[in-house]
């Protein structure tokens, strides 16, 4: 896989600058951002301007996407098609439910639920495992 020679530029201005802390994030963000790239040709069938005879749609502009990564928040794009619908495999559609149930574990502690019914509450919720007594803490 080789990275565009912007995106290079990019982490090359970065390094420069002296934000590792960026550095790392834009590193993540550029990764990311080729490999849904490259998905998305091979769903398409060509890359962006390429015409073939393989070609199943066109793309359509992109969509932001914030995903929450251990180096910090990353806005990717998310190319859009014509004709029927492209969600990168490497992402999860939707995040949602973790908000969901933490609003509920969080509930639960400010109102003296007992850790035991709120590891039920949250395996009825559908989490495997449940949750374990730094996490109770931890959410509040």
């Amino acid at each position: 896989m080789a990275l565009p020679q912007s995106a290079l530029s990019e982490l090359l201005e970065a390094f420069r600058a002296g934000d590792g802390v960026d550095l790392i994030r834009d590193s993540v963000r550029v990764a990311l951002q080729e490999l849904i790239e490259i998905e998305a040709t091979e769903r398409i069938g060509a890359a962006p301007y390429e015409r073939t005879e393989s070609r199943t749609t066109e793309r359509n502009g992109h969509r932001p996407r914030m995903l929450t990564t251990k180096a910090g928040d990353v806005e990717l794009r998310i190319p859009k098609l014509r004709k029927g619908s492209f969600f990168p495999s490497i992402l999860e559609p939707r995040r949602r439910i973790d908000q969901a149930l933490y609003a509920v574990v969080m509930e639960a502690y400010v109102h003296g639920v007992s850790t035991r019914s709120v590891d039920d509450l949250v395996e009825a919720m559908g989490a495997d495992a449940g949750i374990s007594k730094c996490q109770h803490a931890n959410s509040a």
